[in-house]
């Protein structure tokens, strides 16, 4: 199985290139499903036709389907939330009020993992395309299971056996208790999540590809995206820059938007060096339908089978040297300005400082340091190494 993860800024076209790429995938022979995780579910649009809450067929192997997040809420997260919200209730929050505040943040990344563990335990297609939310907002919901899931899991499985004693001290706690209804459902929902995390980390599987447009805001937005899915242990193996101006536009209004597209499509064909970019030049009209999009698909691809991996970039890195145990992040495009680092008991907090504005990475960290100090970090060659010593025993 491969996953194929489309993200970019709002605006760049992902929704087409993700669509094109699903298209084409299909017409090699790969059972494909497109899946939106979008809210503005624009592949309705792109592809000219319906597509509704469960796999539509739109051709021969290419299938479609929007996920309705608050749908996926209700068959995977009800019996929780009842719970959350029972407890706000407990304290004299207003019922209404009570299950706002116990929706999940998020809903809509954690949607599109469920689904995704869904469509994967079926093994009905060979890829999976996804067209995600606009930028990396999806991306740091991969750490869901890894910031709430060992601790929180075995914490779950250690209570599950009490929970009826824990009905017993209602009325002294205030609040009611947890049934075992409701810990089995947590504990199978970060199960399901860590599941995902499994494929989305495996490079050999997934695929994030970038969509960005020839000009400084979206260029900036990649590089931060990038960062984030290095940091986070995803394999980008290209970045597709769509909405080229042609040549033959010779307008002079235009010269300085062509002046400034060959600069932006140099910067960004040296800064994301080794990453493989392609091309995709603007075209007269939207690209709207079956037709339209095989168009795209061939200028953009040509006699490729997009489920290839175009590029493996370097992953995290756990390394011993004298005394010390060193984690090794990638981290292109940043200097020694443009980071932070923070350590909050088994998690390690990054704040970069990009051209798009600050970012928190929340990154965990291995069991082995838990009993070890950070003594220093640096800067070196694109990777931030980070050093731990401490008793080992």
């Amino acid at each position: 199985m491969r996953i194929l993860y489309f993200t970019g800024k709002g605006g760049t076209g992902k929704s087409v290139v993700s669509a094109l790429t699903a298209l084409r995938l299909a017409e090699y022979g790969h059972r494909t499903i497109l899946v939106s995780s979008d809210p503005a579910h624009s592949i309705r649009d792109v592809l000219n036709g319906e597509v509704g809450r469960d796999p539509t067929k739109i051709t021969s192997n290419f299938y479609a389907i929007n996920i309705d997040p608050v749908l996926e809420a209700a068959r995977h997260y009800s019996v929780i939330l009842d719970y959350i919200a029972s407890v706000f209730k407990a304290r004299g929050i207003d019922e209404i009020l009570a299950y706002e505040i116990a929706s999940l943040p998020g809903m809509t990344g954690i949607a599109t993992m469920l689904k995704l563990d869904m469509l994967a335990a079926t093994e009905e297609y060979d890829v999976i395309v996804i067209d995600t939310v606009p930028s990396g907002e999806a991306l740091r919901y991969l750490y869901v299971p890894a910031i709430m899931g060992k601790i929180s899991r075995r914490f779950m499985k250690i209570i599950y056996p009490l929970a009826d004693i824990g009905k017993i001290f209602e009325p002294v706690v205030g609040i009611p208790a947890p049934s075992k209804d409701i810990i089995k459902r947590e504990i199978e929902l970060l199960e399901m999540i860590e599941r995902v995390r499994g494929y989305l980390v495996n490079p050999d599987i997934t695929s994030i590809r970038l969509v960005a447009n020839p000009d400084s805001f979206s260029i900036a937005n990649t590089r931060r995206t990038y960062i984030q899915a290095s940091i986070y242990g995803l394999n980008t193996d290209l970045i597709i820059m769509n909405k080229i101006l042609p040549e033959e536009v010779t307008d002079p209004f235009f010269h300085e938007w062509l002046d400034g597209q060959s600069r932006y499509i140099n910067e960004a064909v040296n800064s994301f060096k080794p990453v493989p970019i392609k091309f995709l030049r603007l075209f007269k009209k939207e690209l709207k339908g079956l037709s339209q999009l095989r168009l795209a698909a061939d200028e953009l691809y040509g006699d490729e089978d997009p489920i290839k991996i175009y590029h493996k970039g370097d992953l995290i890195n756990i390394e011993r040297e004298d005394d010390y145990l060193i984690i090794k992040y990638p981290t292109p495009f940043l200097s020694k300005k443009d980071l932070e680092i923070e350590r909050i008991g088994d998690e390690l907090i990054i704040h970069l400082y990009t051209d798009a504005g600050p970012i928190d990475l929340v990154v965990p960290l291995p069991t082995i340091t838990f009993k070890m100090n950070i003594v220093k970090a640096k800067l070196m060659n694109r990777y931030l190494y980070i050093y731990f010593k401490g008793d080992q025993g």
